[in-house]
C-alpha cells in the first residue's frame, strides 16, 4: 500500500492486524507508527495495551509471544516494534543467505512469517523495519505481502524535495515561495525528518497562512541569503566574478559549515543540468523544467547561464569539478586550505 492510503485508512479507522513498514526513508515510517500509537487507543486503554518495543533487546518470538496476547478491556492491543531490523530471526536472510537455503530445504517457515500467514485479529502489529527492505521473493516476503500491510518508504530524489515542502506547507495552510523552497532543498538535503523539523519552527515564527520566504529561513534557521552555494551557482551562472569571489571568501572563512566536498557536489549537479539543457530541442518552459527537474520559475535563469557556457567548456568544467574533488579528499592537495581549492576552482570555471 501507499502512504497516503494508508493514512487514509487509520483515520478512518480501518485497523490491519499486521503492518510491515520497511524502507531508506525514515520519515514515512515514523509518521504511520507514530499515528496508531498516538490515536488507535484511548489514554485509558494504553496502560494495559500498548506496548513498544526495540529490535536490539527481543527477539522474533517475544514479538509473537506479545502479538497473541488479548486485550484487556479493549476492542485492540497495539504492539510497535522498532528498530525491528535488528532482530535477526524476524524475517531470516535474502534467499542467498545461510538461512533461506537452510529453510528451503527443510521446507519449513520462520515463526514470524506463521504467524502474519494467521494473525491475532484483536493485535495491531507494527513492524518498523528501517533502512532496510525484505525481498518480496522470499517466502516471508511473499506472506507479507500477501497477508499484511506491506510499505516500502523509498528515498525521496533531491529534485521531488521542493514539491514535497510544498504539499508539506499547503497541508498547514502555509506557502513558500520557489526560491526559498530551493535553499531548503540545497542546505537541508533529502532527510525529510530533517526537513520538516525546520518547517514547523518556521511556522512557530511566523503569521497562519503566511509565505515564507528567503528572509525568514534565514532570520529562524541561519541560512544566509547572500552566501550559500544557490546563490554561488547563480554568481557563476551569470559570470559575475566579484559577487562568486565574495562567497566563495566567506565559504573560505566558514569551512565546517561550508565543506568544499558539498560546494563541489552542488556545482556538478548545477553543471549537469547546464549539459542537459545545451542538448534539449525542445526548450519551452514546461519541457526543460521536466528534463532538469526544476521549479518552472527558475528556467529562465538555465536559460540565460547556458549562453555563458558551451559544450566545449562544460566539458572542461566537469575536468575541473573532478580534479578539484580528488584535491579536497586529499589526493595531490599539497598544503593548500579548501578556501584556496575552492578560489582555484572557481577561477578556472570563470575564465
Amino acid at each position: 500500500m501507499e502512504f497516503n492510503d494508508i493514512m487514509s485508512e487509520l483515520k478512518r479507522k480501518i485497523y490491519r492486524p499486521v503492518y510491515f513498514l520497511m524502507g531508506e526513508e525514515p520519515y514515512f515510517i515514523d509518521m504511520i507508527s507514530d499515528y496508531i500509537e498516538q490515536n488507535v487507543l484511548d489514554e485509558s486503554e494504553k496502560e494495559f495495551n500498548q506496548s513498544v518495543l526495540y529490535g536490539r533487546d527481543i527477539t522474533a518470538a517475544d514479538v509473537i509471544g506479545a502479538a497473541k496476547r488479548f486485550p484487556m478491556m479493549s476492542e485492540h492491543q497495539v504492539i510497535i516494534i522498532k528498530e525491528a531490523q535488528n532482530i535477526k530471526d524476524l524475517v531470516g536472510k535474502d534467499k542467498e543467505g545461510e538461512k533461506e537455503k537452510e529453510k528451503q530445504k527443510e521446507k519449513t517457515k520462520l515463526p514470524f512469517e506463521t504467524y502474519v500467514e494467521n494473525p491475532q485479529k484483536s493485535t495491531i502489529l507494527v513492524i518498523c523495519y528501517k533502512y532496510k527492505t525484505i525481498k518480496k521473493s522470499t517466502s516471508a516476503g511473499k506472506a507479507i505481502d500477501k497477508n499484511a500491510v506491506l510499505f516500502d518508504s523509498k528515498k525521496i530524489y533531491d529534485n521531488k524535495v521542493p514539491d514535497w515542502i510544498n504539499n508539506y506547507l499547503k497541508g498547514k495552510e502555509y506557502t513558500v515561495s520557489p526560491k526559498a523552497s530551493a535553499l531548503l532543498t540545497e542546505y537541508l538535503g533529502t532527510n525529510l525528518s530533517k526537513v520538516s523539523n525546520e518547517l514547523d519552527k518556521l511556522m512557530i515564527n511566523l503569521p497562519p497562512k503566511s509565505e515564507i520566504s528567503v528572509e525568514h529561513i534565514q532570520t529562524n534557521i541561519g541560512i544566509s541569503k547572500d552566501y550559500n552555494v544557490f546563490e554561488l551557482q547563480t554568481a557563476i551562472g551569470k559570470k559575475e566574478v566579484l559577487k562568486a569571489n565574495r562567497i566563495i571568501n566567506f565559504f573560505a572563512s566558514n569551512e565546517k559549515e561550508h565543506p568544499m566536498v558539498m560546494t563541489v557536489s552542488s556545482l556538478y549537479g548545477y553543471f549537469c543540468k547546464l549539459l542537459i539543457y545545451q542538448f534539449l530541442a525542445d526548450k519551452s518552459k514546461g519541457n526543460v523544467a521536466s528534463e532538469l527537474g526544476v521549479h518552472p520559475f527558475f528556467v529562465g535563469d538555465y536559460e540565460r547561464s547556458a549562453k555563458n557556457f558551451s559544450a566545449v567548456k562544460l566539458k572542461a568544467i566537469f575536468s575541473y569539478l573532478r580534479e578539484y574533488d580528488l584535491k579536497s579528499k586529499g589526493v595531490d592537495r599539497g598544503s593548500a586550505t579548501e578556501g584556496e581549492l575552492l578560489k582555484e576552482l572557481v577561477f578556472k570555471i570563470l575564465h
